[in-house]
């Protein structure tokens, strides 16, 4: 009886997380489809604004693209994995930073300016620890694991006991 519910509830888990995949993918392309639109404004406004808005929708795509690599790790290894979460973060930061930047002389003068300034500090400082939370991560994956087999403790002075032939 148990196993039936839990192949139920293993199929539902699959059932959401491909209608999510699903909804990801259209999200990343109508928002490619909105980046060529955005190509046939050049004309319209100024180059920075529309390289700003570019480059805005790029980035998105990008996030969108990480959320659904999380969507598809999480299906396969059957757990929830961090790094693709935090890169989606670091991608997010990055892209507000880029499109402050841009719009960044148009304040200058302005009160807005400063806030402006501060945001990308956060923003800033949000990487930084995205990043150091991403490299522990990876350092924590490549530990040897503990127990018999990890090359640590007394399983290794009896493994070089018996293959050291002076020790007898």
């Amino acid at each position: 009886m148990t196993d039936w519910i839990e192949e139920t509830i293993e199929r539902v888990e699959n059932v959401v997380y491909l209608a999510v995949a699903v909804i990801l993918f259209a999200v990343a392309a109508v928002v490619i489809g909105k980046t060529a639109l955005t190509f046939g404004d050049l004309g319209s406004g100024t180059v920075v604004e529309v390289v700003a808005d570019i480059l805005d929708l790029l980035l998105l795509v990008f996030i969108v693209v990480e959320l659904l690599f999380a969507v598809r790790t999480t299906l396969n290894r059957r757990e929830l994995v961090a790094e693709p979460f935090l890169l989606v973060g670091i991608i997010a930061s990055i892209k507000e930073i880029v499109v402050l930047s841009v719009k960044a002389p148009d304040l200058l003068g302005k009160p807005e300016f400063a806030d402006t300034l501060r945001l990308m500090g956060l923003l800033s400082g949000t990487i930084i620890l995205l990043a150091l939370a991403s490299f522990l991560l990876r350092r924590k994956e490549r530990e040897p694991s503990e127990g018999a087999n990890s090359g640590h403790g007394a399983d290794d002075e009896v493994q070089t006991e018996s293959h050291n032939p002076g020790s007898m």
